[in-house]
């Protein structure tokens, strides 16, 4: 008997080492240079041609969210002005150009969906990650090419979803980015927008949910399968562990987003109750379900949601910890542990905060206690992130180049978002702010800006490696300060008029104690159209760059990981057939001096 669970053990042993083996193969020469265009540009494998598919994905959907804001915030600050080329695209939604109250509904709603999904989600993480990932540990490519290549598509399939919902007649829903139900589980009774705009709604956050599962296996595969020699879990970049750690957060967090969309569409075209009910009259019309609850898909929904938030923040601490380095020329104070077990804990903390989104759904009072608490411990670990940020500049030669100060922006952009975020932890507070424009001005700064300065910080900091040019250092400088300027006029304001009781998701200041507001709400909506234009600056920057901008250096920078020890760009295998092997950890500094990982020299900052 022994010796044939012995031999089951061995067997055991050599299947699952061959599949290892198979899996490592697979991804370091698994698949010859693609040959012409299509296999090249298109339906490539190569990870780095998929991560510049997702970032000029991601840049299309920014500038897609950007124009829905535009709208959105002249009609606040101007609800009688027409706009005809609003009027031509939806004439039932701004019949001769003038927004209905429901249409800004719907432009609000696709707005954060498209921003918090297919801009946020997808540019620091899956742009990013995928392009620099596999170079950071010394592989060829990710673990799974295809699978890495259809998570894209899909993504892609999910936008186009997303965007249909503005050319079909009933046009885009007006539930919210969040969709609530019973408001998006009845169909088109509960208003425009709310039949085939919230089907197609639910198939685009389904499929968006899909590719992201396969993408955060394909990270996890390839950082703990595809390291090269030398490079052991203490050596990888902070930059590869933000993203390592929040493919684990994607993983967990939408394989719930996508059963719910699912439930979803079934109380839609299915005749289920899954959050519909009983005794529910929309238009004077009684619903015909029974026995649905509208707290399970609050409760379902901000599982996932607040996790989101940190799989939107994640990426951007790693490509913050991992740009600053560079930039003060020293390492970050505790090294690589203090960060990486800060991002494990704000990970982990955040599965268990979902709560204190509902805390007005009329949550008992104790109950909303339980999630008070956890939520204000997850700000430890992010403080200790920031006081590592902060205490490791002191006393720096700081490099002010535009990735570095685009890092800065993100700490300080992320220092006052965190700040708002002690009023809404606690219930009694949040009673009173939830429904205002304090929560738009918290979430902006903390999730949303935060993130896209630390993208824009990625952006600069490796466009010579992933184009071969360098981006013109003044128009990125000009780029920075006008946004950084315009970031703090737009949800700085909204932080003092959602103090003063403003409403949020009002397309228009009727109220009384509204009016005194017109004129900040005015000066929010002209500041957030300059901010708005102050992006094609960076847009002229990145495509003149592209083609015109100075040959880069392979290591411009002078940085010590792997990206910045093969040429700019890479070749198709990233190394040229060279084995890399690593012998020193990320943030080899000390002053000007510094040591690549590759390089057998002595250590000069004793990490």
């Amino acid at each position: 008997m022994e010796k044939t669970f012995a031999s089951a053990r061995r067997a055991k042993t050599l299947f699952w080492g061959e599949i290892m083996a198979e899996t490592s193969a697979h991804g370091a020469a698994h698949h010859a240079p693609p040959q012409g265009f299509i296999s090249k540009y298109i339906l490539s494998v190569d990870h780095k041609v998929i991560g510049i598919q997702y970032t000029i994905l991601s840049l299309v959907a920014a500038f897609v969210g950007m124009a829905l804001s535009w709208a959105m915030r002249i009609h606040l600050a101007w609800p009688d002005v027409h706009i005809p080329l609003l009027g031509m695209l939806a004439p039932n939604g701004a019949p001769g150009g003038q927004m209905t109250p429901e249409y800004y509904l719907s432009l609000m709603t696709m707005h954060g969906t498209i921003m918090a999904f297919f801009v946020l989600t997808a540019a620091p993480f899956a742009g990013f990650g995928n392009f620099m990932l596999p170079i950071q540990v010394g592989a060829a490519d990710m673990a799974f090419p295809r699978l890495n290549r259809a998570s894209f598509w899909v993504t892609f399939v999910g936008f186009l979803l997303a965007c249909a919902t503005f050319v079909i007649p009933d046009g885009p829903p007006l539930s919210g980015w969040t969709a609530y139900a019973p408001l998006s589980a009845v169909g088109a009774v509960a208003g425009p927008g709310q039949g085939w705009g919230q089907n197609l709604w639910g198939l685009s956050v389904a499929v968006f949910c899909i590719a992201s599962l396969l993408g955060a296996l394909n990270f996890i595969v390839t950082v703990l399968d595809l390291r090269t020699k030398g490079m052991k879990l203490s050596r990888l970049p902070l930059s590869t562990w933000g993203w390592f750690i929040d493919a684990w957060v994607s993983l967990l967090a939408f394989a719930v987003l996508l059963p719910t969309c699912l439930l979803l569409v079934l109380d839609r075209l299915g005749g289920t109750s899954f959050f519909i009910p009983g005794g529910l009259v929309f238009n004077d019309q009684l619903q015909p379900h029974s026995g649905g609850s509208p707290l399970l898909f609050q409760h379902l929904f901000w599982f996932f949601g607040h996790p989101e938030v940190y799989i939107i923040i994640l990426p951007a601490f790693g490509i913050v910890s991992h740009i600053l380095p560079t930039f003060i020329r020293k390492p970050l104070v505790g090294g690589w542990k203090v960060i990486t077990f800060s991002e494990i804990g704000v990970g982990t903390l955040s599965f268990v905060v979902w709560g204190h989104h509902m805390f007005v759904s009329g949550m008992s009072p104790y109950m909303a206690m339980v999630f008070s608490v956890p939520t204000l411990f997850i700000t430890i670990p992010s403080v200790i992130a920031v006081l590592v940020w902060v205490f490791s500049l002191y006393g720096s030669n700081i490099r002010f180049d535009t990735p570095m100060l685009f890092s800065l922006g993100f700490i300080s952009l992320f220092i006052s978002g965190g700040i708002g975020g002690f009023f809404l932890a606690q219930p009694s507070t949040d009673s009173y702010l939830h429904a205002t424009t304090f929560v738009v001005g918290h979430f902006h700064f903390t999730m949303g800006l935060s993130a896209i300065f630390a993208t824009f910080a990625g952006f600069y900091y490796w466009f010579s490696k992933m184009f071969g040019r360098m981006m013109n250092e003044k128009l990125g400088k000009w780029h920075f300060w006008l946004s950084f300027v315009g970031v703090y006029c737009v949800f700085m304001t909204m932080h003092l008029t959602g103090f003063a009781g403003a409403v949020r998701r009002y397309s228009a200041f009727v109220d009384d104690f509204m009016i005194p507001l017109i004129p900040a709400n005015r000066f929010i909506s002209v500041a957030a159209l300059l901010l708005g234009a102050t992006q094609f600056v960076f847009l002229y920057n990145a495509i003149w760059s592209f083609f015109k901008g100075p040959k880069a250096p392979d290591n411009p920078w002078g940085a010590t990981t792997l990206e910045w020890d093969t040429t700019s760009p890479p070749p198709f295998d990233n190394f040229g057939g060279r084995q890399m092997i690593v012998h020193h950890g990320p943030m080899e500094y000390d002053g000007e001096a510094s040591v690549m990982q590759t390089s057998a020299e002595a250590s000069v900052a004793g990490t």
